[in-house]
């Protein structure tokens, strides 16, 4: 797939996702059962060789109080709290090294990266499945929205939001939430279903636009759905019902604060269609800027650049 459609209907295009009756219900309830948990928030420091930034292990408590653990850095010269990013990573990535993605922290801002439950090295486990599983996240639990994999992730990613918010060395005020694929599907949740969050930046946004991803493309992740519905045909139905409640298309009608999108006309993992979808839906101020020429990448580091200016514009220089 090399075109989608054409920039004049992708403007104009509406998904045809529904919101699930308790949708607002199951959301409050699922992310209030988790506070009531509790659980600190813990850090220690890690010694990379990095002169310029500061790199903490820091573990918080997420779904169902479940420890998951994360990157923290933060720019060595500061005397005053910062603005912080709390960014999601893409599909089986996790969190990867305490030297990578320096980008928001040399740019002067705390970072916090969230391990993804169960991808990456496995470092946070979801409990009752294997610690690390080569695919499947996307069809794991998806007969139940209550037992479905992104209920537990994206509560995970509000938990971080409250993590980094509780930190003496960061603004709780000037919080902005990002990620790239899968990591600005979970930055579109964080940021619907936290308090407070300034700005939420998403690059070609995984999860969104459900109904017509599955179909429109036959690249994976997206292809597990249509892997296991071609075994069990049955489950269509409950398959395509729990899909609505993380459907990033639905938050987006809850939306309360600016975002900015990002697709490449030419991303045939998640169609441009669906990025539209989403940013069509979303009930507060939105932007999007298109790549014509680029895929899942997204206008890679020009788009990354494009970040730091809204960074600035929305929860302030560093």
């Amino acid at each position: 797939m090399l075109v989608d459609a054409p920039l004049e209907v992708l403007r104009e295009y509406r998904s045809s996702q529904t919101v699930p009756d308790d949708f607002d219900e199951f959301w409050a309830d699922t992310i209030a059962s988790a506070r009531d948990t509790g659980g600190t928030v813990i850090r220690t420091p890690v010694d990379t060789g990095l002169v310029g930034v500061e790199v903490f292990d820091l573990t918080f408590p997420g779904f169902g109080g479940d420890p998951v653990r994360a990157w923290l850095r933060l720019p060595r010269m500061r005397d005053r709290p910062l603005p912080a990013v709390v960014h999601f990573t893409g599909y089986g990535a996790g969190r990867g090294a305490p030297i990578d993605d320096l980008l928001f922290a040399t740019a002067g801002y705390a970072h916090l990266v969230m391990d993804t439950r169960g991808q990456g090295d496995g470092g946070t486990v979801d409990p009752g499945f294997e610690s690390i599983a080569p695919s499947g996240f996307l069809t794991r639990g998806i007969t139940d929205p209550h037992s479905y994999y992104y209920r537990r992730v994206f509560t995970d990613a509000v938990r971080a939001v409250d993590a980094v918010r509780g930190l003496d060395e960061v603004d709780p005020d000037r919080v902005a939430v990002a990620g790239n694929s899968q990591g600005g599907g979970i930055a579109i949740a964080a940021g619907v279903l936290s308090e407070d969050v300034r700005a939420v930046l998403a690059q070609a946004p995984f999860l969104a636009d459900l109904p017509r991803a599955v179909g429109a493309t036959d690249r994976y992740p997206y292809r597990e759905i249509a892997d296991l519905l071609t075994r069990a045909r049955h489950l269509e139905a409950l398959a395509l019902q729990t899909l609505a409640y993380v459907d990033t298309v639905n938050l987006a009608t809850r939306a309360r604060v600016p975002a900015w999108f990002s697709a490449g006309l030419m991303d045939d993992i998640t169609p441009p269609s669906t990025v539209f979808a989403v940013h069509n839906a979303w009930a507060a101020e939105r932007h999007i800027v298109t790549w014509p020429f680029n895929g899942h990448d997204a206008g890679g580091s020009h788009d990354l650049a494009g970040a730091l200016r809204v960074l600035s514009e929305t929860v302030g220089p560093a």
